[in-house]
């Protein structure tokens, strides 16, 4: 309802172009109840979406399948890294004695 304030304030109005709510409502008097009903259903939308979203990604890590980037450098490895980084060895020249692609080494600021 907060919305339908802001709304109001700034003269917005909602039109619905089709469907069995077709015409103009202003976010107050009995337009508000429009809004508050698309608002509902917009939140159980959304919280649907999200809750199908995640049993989805359970569903596939309880496969073996993990979402995101492949793992680039293990721990040892990104150690060893930061160790030559700290004596001065460019990032190129230790990705590249690592076996890192340069396009996976992020910009070193």
């Amino acid at each position: 309802m907060p919305l339908s304030a802001t709304l109001h304030a700034d003269s917005i109005q909602l039109e619905l172009l089709s469907g069995p709510l077709t015409g103009v409502y202003d976010p107050n008097g009995a337009g508000a109840i429009v809004f508050a009903v698309l608002a509902v259903s917009a939140e159980v939308e959304r919280e649907g979406i999200q809750e199908k979203t995640l049993e989805g990604l359970d569903a596939a890590a309880r496969k073996g399948n993990h979402g995101g980037r492949p793992t680039v450098v293990d721990d040892g490895r990104l150690a060893v890294a930061r160790a030559r980084h700290a004596k001065g060895e460019s990032v190129t020249a230790i990705a590249k004695a690592l076996g890192i692609s340069r396009a996976l080494v992020p910009a070193h600021r």
